[in-house]
Formats: structure tokens, C-alpha cells, sequence
């Protein structure tokens, strides 16, 4: 890259929030025509650093140059009149809305709106890059791909030849990603400069034309993708060798645990969720869940752990005697009370998971303070085992006493799965458990899993991420449109062969 002009240059850029130094004199340099991967651990800096240069931080200290234009971005209505635009996570979209109304929503202009030219203008833009989106469809009509198509026109929409994506594929199937990343490729020959946020070693190797890796907040070091490979950069970004293997040890003596008959789920608008799904989860083995965002992932889970009203079918819980007992119709603590501990990690974290304004302690305690017989609240082993769970999860944070509020949303998710994980769960049930969490983080969660497995508990894992839950499952479960696909075996199984059943119905059904 020596010969070429760096379109964006970031130098010596440091952001600090109280105590904690996000970014530390951070240099950067993003080039038109390449695809440039940002890495790092959680609470490494990536978000932020982006998040300067498309105006919703300002830096501290540190200089921005635009084309060697030394430029201020106060806003993202700055960034876009720069030709900055960032493709968050969570989508700003408004749902009764069409594609075109949303990409012109807040657009400055004389006159009266005129959505047909709007649409003919989207038109050109998905044409020339490949893009599959009907301007006139309104968003709650769209799948989670359609969607984020809809945001990263409406960035090229307003300008930009400069974006960065964050955690673009989280919730895409393998045939979505496919598409996504055909287009971001044809938007990278094109000449636009395009920054990804990703923690999928695989995928940073298959697209990204160069790589950038921070680490507690510093620039460690730039490279081209095809002169390094997963397991180098994750050295660089962790600061030290990491063995990059999930153990998939053999089931030992499974037994059924939980028997799902004839699930069915209505949502408050009386639409189907789960329709009729069935299966069986056994004690000592990982069962793997697998469908496309919204397919009754999360209606599934909440449903068994008596979080989700159900229209019929049964849940029944089989304890070490073989005695069953009816779980449908109780509430958490009702479940609770008959010895059956369902540890679950939902996909909501600080809505459901946590409580933002508590402190790390205060957020261990939601799970013990019922427990023990004196009228005082037992202040010591919350935060015992918080220290535990900041001590081996790595979490990064001033000390348990921070408010959960002000940690990165990987920490957030560490201090979740650790406390669900220490609850000494018969059934444990994951949702997302790694979601947002870098490589190393997420490889220490796969090995508690997988220790809990090995402790003869039933584990039901739903994960967005089909290459670690075709190495991690003893089975699969596949969703599609709320009904089981299919049932297969996690050894074995293909990739492609598991995206289509989560797209269309019909498959093996072996359990």
C-alpha cells in the first residue's frame, strides 16, 4: 500500500471513558478498493475507534485525515458529507416504513419528496453492486439480510464510499453471507473502502484484503490476510499463544432429561412461532439449534424455562430416578422449587440478562438472593463468585463494583454465561452465548460448555455461527419457519447441507 493515498488516515487517536482507556494513540490507515478487517479482543477499542470516525464518539486527542484533508467530525451527519458510513449491529430502521422511505428518512431537500425517483436512484445502486431489494417492501415484511441490505444502501444512498460494517454476518445464514459478501466485493472493485468488525477467523480470511489488530486500546500491527492465517492473528490479538480447538468429547451414558412433545407458540399478535416442534434432550450431550433469525430460537428456549405462555404440547422434565414432571404451566421459580435449575442465557442481555445500573456483584446476587434462611442478604458469595467469573473469563473492568452499564457488550455477555454456568445447572440453555465475543473469549466458553457436558448435564445451544455448532453439538436441530426441519448428527454433518434445511422445510429427521 506504500504507493497509494490513504483514503481515511487516523493518527495518534485516544478516547478514555473515567478510568478506562478505550483507545491509546491509535494509528490506522484505510484504503479505496480493499476490504480491511478490524481484530481484536473485546474491550480492545474496535467499536470505538470506528465509532470516531463516523461521528457518534469524539476524540480525546489524535487527528483525522480524509483524502490528507485533516478534517473534525462532530456527528454522522458529518461523516456522510465526508463520505463516511457505519452499518451498525442493531438496525435503525423504522418497520411500517418502505425501503425507500427509510433511506431517504431525514434527508434535507426542497419541494416535495419524490419517492418514485428515490426508488429508480435504489434501483441503479442495487443493480450496480448486486443488491436484492424492493424499494416499495416495508421492513416488517423483510427477512434479517433484506434488512441489512436496506441499511448499507441507504449509507451508499447518501454518499458514502467509505464503510464500516460491524458484525455484519451475526445473524445471517451461509448462503446470506455468500450474497453479502459477492457484494461487498463488487463495492471493493468498485473502489469504495470498506472496514469489517468481525470475530469469525474464517470469514476474515475468506473476504478481507488486509488485516489491523488492536489490543487493550493500542495499534499492534497491520498485515495482508493472504501473508498470515486464524491462528496468527489471534496470537497478535490476545498477546499470546491460543489453542484454537473445541473438543467435541463422546456423550457418557445419555439419558433423556427433557422431552419436548407438540410444542406450539402464538406471539401477542396470535402469529405461529413453534409449531408443533418435538424432541428430546439428553443429560451429558449438546444439543445444537439451529435456524435463521427469528425462525422460534428464542420462543423455544423461553418456553422451557417458563418464560414464554404456550398454546399446547409438553415439556417434561425426567430427574436421575427417572421420575417426570410437568414444567409447562410453571413459572421460573415454581420450576425452580421442584429442583430443576434452568440456567438460561438469553439473547437480550442487559434487557433480560442483567441489570445495567448494578454493579457486578449486585448482578450475581439476582441468582442467590433468595436462597438461605437469614432475614440478611448474603452479600459475600455474589462477590466471590464475581471476582471468580472477572478472574477466569477474563472480563475487562475497573473492579466488581463497576456498573454492568459501562462494560463492552463482550464483557457484558462474559459476566452472563459465567454466572448462569457457577448456578450448577440439570438443563442448561444457551442463547447466543458468544455473541459478540472474540475468538479467545469464545473458545473459554465453548470449554465450559463443554465441561458442563461432561458433568451429565443437558445442554441445548442455539448459535449463529454454523462452523463452531457443526464442531460443538453431538446433535442438531434444525428450525425452519418454527417447525423442526430435521434432527442430525453434529458429527458429519455439512454446512451447506444444514443453511438449506434452515431455509427449507424438509430434511432428515433422525433423532
Amino acid at each position: 500500500m506504500e504507493n497509494k493515498i490513504a483514503a481515511v488516515k487516523m493518527r495518534d487517536i485516544t478516547k478514555t471513558f473515567g478510568a478506562t482507556v478505550a483507545n491509546d494513540k491509535v494509528w490506522l490507515d484505510i484504503y479505496r478498493g480493499e476490504i480491511l478487517a478490524l481484530l481484536g479482543e473485546n474491550g480492545s477499542g474496535k467499536t470505538t475507534l470506528m465509532n470516531m470516525l463516523s461521528g457518534i464518539y469524539f476524540p480525546d486527542e489524535g487527528h483525522i485525515y480524509i483524502d490528507e484533508k485533516e478534517v473534525v467530525i462532530r456527528s454522522p451527519k458529518d461523516a456522510l458529507k465526508l463520505g463516511v458510513g457505519m452499518i451498525h449491529q442493531h438496525f435503525k430502521l423504522v418497520d411500517v416504513l418502505t425501503a425507500t422511505e427509510n433511506i431517504i428518512l431525514g434527508l434535507e431537500g426542497k419541494g416535495k419528496l419524490d419517492l418514485k425517483s428515490a426508488a429508480n436512484k435504489i434501483r441503479e445502486i442495487c443493480d450496480l453492486y448486486g443488491f436484492d431489494v424492493d424499494p416499495d417492501q416495508r421492513i416488517y415484511e423483510m427477512s434479517v439480510s433484506q434488512k441489512q441490505t436496506v441499511e448499507i444502501v441507504k449509507v451508499l444512498y447518501r454518499g458514502a464510499d467509505i464503510l464500516i460494517l460491524d458484525e455484519p454476518t451475526a445473524v445471517l445464514t451461509p448462503q446470506e453471507t455468500d450474497k453479502l459478501f459477492a457484494v461487498l466485493r463488487n463495492m471493493r472493485d468498485a473502489g469504495k473502502a470498506i472496514v469489517i468488525i468481525t470475530h469469525k477467523m474464517h470469514e476474515v480470511e475468506a473476504l478481507s484484503d488486509r488485516v489491523a489488530v488492536l489490543r487493550h486500546g493500542q495499534f499492534i500491527g497491520d498485515m495482508p490476510t493472504k501473508d498470515t492465517n486464524a491462528q496468527e492473528m489471534t496470537n497478535m490479538m490476545v498477546g499470546h499463544p491460543v489453542v484454537l480447538n473445541i473438543d467435541r468429547p463422546e456423550p457418557v451414558d445419555p439419558k433423556p432429561r427433557l422431552v419436548v412433545k407438540n410444542l406450539t407458540v402464538k406471539n401477542v399478535d396470535g402469529i405461529v412461532k413453534l409449531d408443533d416442534v418435538s424432541f428430546t434432550a439428553n443429560s451429558g450431550e449438546i444439543l445444537g439449534i439451529a435456524g435463521i433469525s427469528g425462525c422460534g430460537q428464542k420462543e423455544l428456549l423461553e418456553s422451557i424455562a417458563g418464560l414464554q405462555p404456550t398454546e399446547g404440547g409438553s415439556v417434561c422434565y425426567i430427574n436421575d430416578d427417572g421420575e417426570e414432571e410437568e414444567l409447562l404451566g410453571k413459572n421460573p421459580l415454581e420450576i425452580a422449587d421442584k429442583g430443576v435449575t434452568l440456567s438460561f442465557v438469553p439473547e437480550d442481555r442487559l434487557g433480560m440478562g442483567l441489570v445495567g445500573n448494578m454493579d457486578l456483584s449486585d448482578n450475581m446476587m439476582l441468582r442467590s438472593f433468595r436462597s438461605g434462611h437469614s432475614i440478611l442478604t448474603d452479600r459475600k458469595n455474589p462477590r466471590k463468585l464475581a471476582q471468580s467469573v472477572v478472574d477466569e473469563l477474563g472480563v475487562v473492568t475497573p473492579g466488581i463494583t463497576t456498573p454492568v452499564r459501562r462494560l463492552s457488550g463482550g464483557n457484558v455477555q462474559k459476566v452472563l454465561v459465567g454466572r448462569e454456568i457457577a448456578s450448577a445447572p440439570t438443563v442448561l440453555l444457551t442463547a447466543y452465548a458468544v455473541r459478540g465475543l472474540d475468538i479467545n473469549s469464545s473458545y473459554l466458553i465453548y470449554d465450559l460448555i463443554n465441561k458442563q457436558k461432561e458433568k451429565g448435564v443437558a445442554v441445548i445451544y442455539v448459535g449463529e455461527d454454523l462452523d463452531v455448532l457443526l464442531e460443538l453439538a453431538d446433535r442438531i436441530l434444525v428450525l425452519c419457519g418454527g417447525k423442526v426441519s430435521g434432527i442430525i448428527p453434529g458429527r458429519g454433518a455439512q454446512k451447506r447441507d444444514v443453511g438449506m434445511m434452515m431455509t427449507k422445510l424438509g430434511g432428515n429427521d433422525n433423532e
